[in-house]
Order: C-alpha cells, then structure tokens, then sequence
C-alpha cells in the first residue's frame, strides 16, 4: 500500500470549511480558523472541540454520523460568525438571539425546500396524472436534486460566494496535498485537486440519492404523513449517508468506489473554484494550526 492509501485511511476526520475570507480545519481533538483581516493580516483562533469525540458513542455506526454532523453545524456556524466579524469589526458584531434565528431560519428555510416542497410537488403530481406511488417518489426525488444542483449553481454566480468558494478549494487542496505526503507550500498544493471525497458537497448529494430509494420504499401516503416522514426520517438518511461517505473515502482507490464518487466529486466542481496562491497561504495556516492544536 502507498503513502497515499495509508494517509487516506489514518486520516478519516481531517477536513475543513470555507468562510468568509478564511478556512476552518477540523481534526479530532481540535479547530483551527485562518482567516485574512482586511488589513491583510492572517488571524487565527483556535478551539477544542467537544469531547464526545474521544468517547465510546463514536464508535457507534449511525449514531457517531448524526453526532458528528450536529456538532459540524454549530462548529460551521460559529466559524463563519467568526470570519463575518473580522470582516465587519466590533461595531456590526453577530451575536446572540440574531445569530440563533439566523440559523434556525436557514435551517428551516433548507428543509422546506428541498424536502417539503419536492414533496408535496410529488404528491400533486401522483395525484393529478393518477401515478402510482413509486413513480411520484421517483418524481420527488429527481426535483429535490434538481433544486440542490441549481441552488449549488446558483449561489455560486455571486461575486463574494465565488471567492468563499475559492476557499473551499484551497481547503480541499490542503488536505490533499497532505494526505499525499507533500510538503505544504503553496506552489505545491495549487497543484493538487480542488475535489475531495469527504467533501460536504458530496454529502447533500448521497442524502438526496438515498432519500429516493428510502422514501420509494415507503409506498403510497396522505400528504401529511408525506410531509411528516420527510422531516423524521431526515437523521436516519443523514447517519446512512455518513457512513457511506466515511466508507468511500476510506476504499477510495477500489476502482469500484472510484466510479461511485464520480457524481460527487463532479458535484464539487460547482462549489470550489481555483484558489490563488494567497488564499492557498490562508488554508495552509489554518491547517498548520489545527495540528499544532492537536499535538499540544
């Protein structure tokens, strides 16, 4: 087995996320955000993380997924309220009961949308054109990915999301670039791919590919308990899913798993965009960080 393949699979937790004008790096004990002050200095912050990592429940399939990604959310959240107040200075500070219904709209706002929504279209058709419940399942789930890839599309036509993505592909770059043994300069990992395998991305794809097959199998509902299932099976498809990802990383020179992440790193074409090599200084700093954390 290669340095590569080793790395790969010794390093299942190590990945990151862009924010405004900066990356956050996980690991397993610790984070570490770099981000560029408007004055162009890199400022750090550090923290540890919860220590439900280093239990025995994360050792638990499916349950260690919805744990892990609970706590990827709020970490996210509170990086990227880190990153907008470097950005905007103490005066226009997020924080408090707005930075909470902040987050709780957006995340009402994502599952309305790409799980209520398809789902009650399904529901209309099905019943209109007198399809069976298979059909209108199938129908749901082609229109929840269409929203998902044209949101992903859309979102990244704006200016400062683009530069936001731009950060996204620098992180990947990183954690490439170190997984591969190479020394992290920034000349060097521009060099590396911009797509991942345990890419966020490539998450939202596999729950919307697995909320097909889950919620076909249900058969024929009332739209109420259409909609009510959509919302309550939401954290069994996230643990699937998790596992699915963790898997296929960890198998990633298969040629089999090769193939099956093709759709997903494709996916992250959408979300990352070439870094320069001043964004690349700032995810290498972050990432230098994160480990220099968790060795201490």
């Amino acid at each position: 087995m290669n340095k590569q393949k080793e790395q790969t699979t010794k390093l299942p937790n190590y990945g990151g996320q862009a924010v405004i004008e900066g990356v956050m790096m996980r690991g397993k004990k610790a984070a570490a955000i770099a981000m560029r002050a408007p004055d162009g200095e890199i400022i750090i912050h550090k923290e540890e993380l919860n220590k439900i990592y280093q239990s025995r429940i994360m050792q638990i399939p499916f349950l260690r997924g919805l744990i892990g990604l609970y706590d990827a959310l709020i970490l996210g959240m509170k990086a990227l309220t880190i990153s907008a107040n470097i950005q905007t200075g103490e005066d226009e500070k997020i924080e408090g009961p707005a930075l909470f219904l902040t987050f709780a709209l957006s995340m009402s706002i994502a599952i309305v949308v790409f799980f209520l929504i398809p789902a009650g279209l399904g529901q209309a058709v099905e019943r209109f054109w007198e399809w069976n419940a298979w059909m209108g399942n199938l129908l749901e789930g082609l229109v929840r990915l269409a929203f998902l890839i044209l949101y992903m599309w859309g979102i990244g036509q704006m200016e400062d999301i683009k530069r936001v993505f731009s950060y996204h592909g620098a992180e990947h770059k990183v954690i490439n670039t170190y997984e591969a043994g190479v020394e992290l300069a920034p000349e060097k990992v521009q060099t590396f791919s911009r797509e991942h395998p345990r890419c966020g991305t490539a998450f939202l794809l596999i729950v919307v590919l697995f909320s097909v097959l889950l919620f076909t199998a249900l058969g024929p509902m009332t739209l109420f308990w259409r909609l009510v299932s959509r919302i309550l099976l939401l954290p069994l498809l996230a643990g699937v899913a998790y596992e699915y990802l963790r898997w296929t990383a960890e198998n990633q020179h298969h040629p089999v798993i090769k193939w099956l992440l093709k759709p997903n790193l494709a996916l992250q074409r959408l979300t990352t965009n070439e870094p320069s090599l001043e964004i690349i200084e700032v995810s290498i700093a972050a990432f230098n960080a994160m480990r220099e954390a968790e060795e201490a």
